[in-house]
């Protein structure tokens, strides 16, 4: 979440905040610097790196390893790619304008400016691909899957209705688009396996499930009703049975995918005799008779459970995890605070408060609102939230969609002119200069200095290509994701 565009709190030294691809580390950026904090714990808050420079409006890290993505306020349009266990730059790019979000897994680095994304193999850096003249999106809307079999990319297709574009960063290609909303899209966010989008309208009342990379709506819930808010965040647990969703009001909203509750939605069942059983036949009749939008409303979920916040109006991230073997849900908030609530994943309801960690620095210790609130493990070591909440619900991928247009042949002119339409069925050029990212480049060598552009990316040469350690269990530790 960026907070360099915004106002925000005078207080507050935040920039930047964000979790890694599997909540286990939080990175924070401030005006003096970036730091990365272990989220292994609830009762603290341990520093895993501290740097002092120059004012980080984004940094991202890739899973736990020393591989961090950086870029500063003084030089919006550099990127820097860093080992920060060394200490060590390992290459920078540099972009015709400012960029607005960078996302990353094991096997692509995605770098979206207001017009177009640039894609990168990870494993060397060189740009894959360049998806152009992308409809304004001003806020760096995007979405990566961290699964290596559905690596997708998802952004908007519209700045003027919710279309998705989703987008094969393996194979380079277009794959399906999908009309999500009526308004324009505020946010997005890909399950842990890649097979499901979430997505969200500036509107903020209604929070969409689709599959990908078909573009089936599998579920679809209702935030409010009585007004309108601005989305900032969602978030699935890993198995993909909830999914949270964080806004500028006071209350975090947890939904439940409940595939058997969808199913008896889907099939009729025959009604209890009695008073109760004609009434609700009654009610099920006069539905037809309704306006389209009040007959969805009645289809509609609700939320599963609810946490509330010290502070509306404010910027959030939210993300769900499994912390000490039990489900938690986590909002680090434009305040300068981390929130950490407990979640009751067979009643839901509301969410107790069981601490809070000051993030930015400045004065102020960690709290723990309730010295009567305690855990409740979860019946068995490592069980997932499906697992906890003893449901058999099966989060398996789909099979892999068939393309819009098949890939044309590869450009090598990266400053050509490439429309919209084009770009989805062509597969883009880049730089012909790779670098290697791993730990062993030569310190002593310096990266490229930063270099005014009109157009495209440079950057990382000189690089050593055969030195790269990717599957280094040290440097990158295998993903310990599992589904049920």
């Amino acid at each position: 979440m960026n907070l360099a565009s915004l106002s925000g709190d005078q207080q507050s030294n935040l920039l930047f905040v964000n979790f890694n691809q599997d909540c286990s580390s939080l990175a924070v950026g401030t005006k003096t610097g970036y730091k990365l904090f272990s989220l292994n714990s609830v009762e603290k808050l341990d520093s895993i790196y501290e740097q002092d420079c120059e004012d980080i409006s984004i940094v991202e890290r890739l899973f736990s390893s020393s591989l961090v993505a950086i870029v500063s306020l003084s030089s919006p349009r550099k990127l820097e790619v860093c080992h920060f266990k060394k200490g060590t730059e390992i290459c920078n790019y540099s972009y015709s304008n400012s960029i607005l979000a960078v996302k990353l897994n094991r096997q692509r680095l995605i770098v979206c400016l207001e017009e177009s994304l640039y894609i990168h193999n990870i494993r060397d850096m060189k740009v894959l691909h360049t998806i152009r003249d992308t409809p304004p999106n001003p806020n760096g809307l995007c979405a990566l899957a961290i699964s290596n079999d559905n690596c997708y990319l998802a952004y908007p297709g519209s700045n003027q209705i919710g279309e998705v574009q989703i987008f094969d960063t393996i194979n380079l290609r277009a794959v399906t688009m999908i009309p999500a909303h009526d308004n324009p899209l505020a946010a997005l966010a890909f399950s842990h396996q890649g097979n499901k989008l979430a997505t969200a309208s500036e509107k903020g009342t209604v929070i969409r499930v689709f599959s990908v990379p078909d573009g089936q709506k599998l579920f679809e819930f209702r935030r409010g009703v009585k007004r309108c808010v601005s989305i900032n965040s969602l978030g699935f647990s890993t198995d993909a049975l909830f999914l949270c969703a964080s806004s500028n009001t006071e209350t975090v909203h947890i939904f439940k995918l409940d595939i058997n509750m969808k199913d008896k939605m889907a099939k009729p069942q025959e009604e209890s005799q009695g008073w109760m059983g004609y009434f609700n036949q009654a009610l099920k009749t006069s539905a037809n008779y309704l306006p389209t939008p009040v007959t969805e409303m009645f289809n509609q979920g609700r939320s599963f459970a609810t946490a509330r916040l010290p502070n509306s109006g404010l910027r959030n991230v939210c993300a769900l995890s499994l912390i000490q073997k039990i489900p938690r849900l986590l909002v680090a908030s434009q305040d300068g605070y981390l929130y950490i609530y407990n979640i009751d994943p067979n009643e839901g309801g509301e969410c107790t408060l069981i601490r809070q960690h000051r993030l930015d620095g400045q004065p102020g210790e960690s709290h723990t609102p309730d010295s009567t609130a305690h855990d409740r493990p979860l019946a068995q070591p490592g069980l997932s939230y499906s697992g906890a909440t003893r449901r058999d619900i099966s989060t398996g991928g789909t099979p892999a969609g068939k393309p819009l247009a098949p890939g044309g042949p590869p450009t090598n002119n990266p400053t050509a002119s490439i429309s919209y339409a084009e770009v989805l069925t062509r597969k883009g050029g880049g730089p012909q200069d790779s670098v290697a990212i791993m730990d062993e480049l030569l310190a002593g060598e310096e990266s490229q200095p930063y270099q005014e552009l009109e157009q495209g990316a440079v950057g990382g040469e000189d690089a050593d290509l055969g030195r790269l350690r990717l599957d280094d269990d040290n440097e990158f530790p295998p993903m310990t994701h599992k589904s049920d």
